[in-house]
C-alpha cells in the first residue's frame, strides 16, 4: 500500500488513493486505518489529522472524490487545507490545471496557482456550498433559524458568536490577541464536542478570530474530530466569510484577505453569487513531504515496523517561508 504525508497550512494528512491499496478496504477497515495511522503517540510517523481516501467520482465531469477521515475514524463533510493537497495530486496524475473533485456534498472547482512562496506549491479550492440555517448547521439553540454576531450565555456572557455551515460546521467569534491565545477556546471547544451538550450534539468547529489589519485576519481553531490544529482550511474560509459581513469598512467582496493561522498563511476572497448565495476561494500551500510504502495488512493491527519513508524536500521550503512571514 502506498500513500502520500502532506499538508496544507501545517494541517497535514496521508493521502491514500483507492488505486494504491493493497486490497479493497471495508468501511470499518478504512476507520480503524485511521485510527491507528493518525494516532499522534502510537501513529505512523508521528501520525497525522487524518487521512485523505480518493476514489473514482460519481461521473467525468470531475477528476475524482475526496473524503476526509479523521483522526478518530470519523468523517468529515470537507477539509479545505486537505483539497488543496488533493487537488495537486489529481493534478500531477492527470495533468491537468484546472478541474472538478467531488466532495460530500458538492463538486468544487479546483485549480492550479502561483507558487506562495520559492519551491512553495499552491492550488486555489473553492469551498461552498454556504448556509447560516440551523438545521444545515445541526444546532439547536432558542428555536432561532440562525445565529449571527449573538451572544450565547451558556457558552460566555461576552463572547459573541456567528454559526455556518461550508459546509461542515463552524462556530466563529472575535476576540482580542490575550484572548485569541487563552484557554476559554479550548474550554468552549471541549464542551460542544463532549457529544451530551444540547446545543451542537453533532459537535462543531470552533474558531477564534484576532483581526491583525485591514484584510488581515488570525484564526486559531479546535476541529471537530482532531482538536486544536495547525489550521482548518474550512474554519479560516468560514472565517473570511464572517470578517467580510461584519467589518465591511475593511474589506469588500472578492478583495484578497491574508489569513494567517499557527502552521502558516493563506489567502482567502469572499465571492457573492447573483442569488446571494457566498462561496469562498481558499488559496494557499499544498505540500508532500514523503512518499509511504507499507504492508496493508499490518497498518490495520497499528504495526508500523517495516514502513518504507521517503522525505520530499519540499518541507524546508514551506518552513522557510513560514519563517519569514
Amino acid at each position: 500500500m502506498k500513500m502520500k504525508k502532506v499538508h496544507g497550512s501545517g494541517n497535514d494528512f496521508f493521502i491514500l488513493d483507492e488505486k494504491q491499496l493493497d486490497k479493497e478496504l471495508s468501511e470499518e477497515e478504512l476507520r480503524t486505518l485511521a485510527k491507528y495511522v493518525c494516532d499522534r503517540k502510537s501513529g505512523l510517523h508521528g501520525g497525522s489529522d487524518g487521512i485523505l481516501y480518493i476514489t473514482s467520482g460519481h461521473d467525468d465531469s470531475v477528476v475524482g472524490k475526496m473524503r476526509v477521515i479523521n483522526a478518530d475514524g470519523s468523517e468529515a463533510s470537507m477539509c479545505g487545507n486537505g483539497i488543496r493537497t488533493v487537488a495537486r495530486y489529481l493534478s500531477e496524475e492527470n495533468h491537468l490545471s484546472s478541474f472538478k473533485i467531488e466532495t460530500m456534498y458538492a463538486d468544487l472547482e479546483v485549480k492550479k496557482a502561483q507558487n506562495i512562496a520559492p519551491d512553495v506549491i499552491a492550488f486555489d479550492a473553492e469551498i461552498s456550498p454556504v448556509s447560516f440555517m440551523a438545521s444545515d448547521l445541526k444546532m439547536n439553540i432558542d428555536v432561532k433559524e440562525k445565529l449571527f454576531n449573538e451572544i450565547i450565555p451558556t457558552l460566555s456572557p461576552t463572547f459573541k458568536f456567528s454559526a455556518v455551515a461550508v459546509p461542515n460546521p463552524h462556530l466563529i467569534t472575535f476576540v482580542n490577541h490575550q484572548e485569541l491565545m487563552g484557554p476559554e477556546l479550548g474550554r468552549i471547544a471541549k464542551y460542544l464536542n463532549d457529544g451530551k451538550n444540547p446545543i451542537f450534539p453533532d459537535g462543531v468547529n470552533v474558531s477564534f478570530v484576532e483581526v491583525l489589519a485591514n484584510k488581515k485576519i488570525f484564526v486559531r481553531t479546535f476541529e471537530r474530530g482532531v482538536g486544536f490544529t495547525n489550521a482548518c482550511g474550512t474554519a479560516m474560509s468560514a472565517s473570511s466569510l464572517i470578517y467580510s459581513l461584519l467589518y465591511p469598512e475593511q474589506t469588500n467582496f472578492d478583495d484578497l484577505i491574508e489569513v494567517l493561522n499557527p502552521g502558516g498563511m493563506v489567502n482567502t476572497r469572499v465571492h457573492v453569487r447573483k442569488n446571494g448565495s457566498y462561496w469562498m476561494s481558499l488559496i494557499g500551500n499544498a505540500t508532500f513531504t514523503a512518499e509511504v510504502e507499507l504492508s496493508q495488512d499490518q497498518a490495520l493491527i497499528g504495526d508500523f515496523a517495516d514502513v518504507k519513508w521517503i522525505e520530499t524536500s519540499e518541507q524546508a521550503a514551506y518552513e522557510n517561508f513560514v519563517g519569514n512571514l
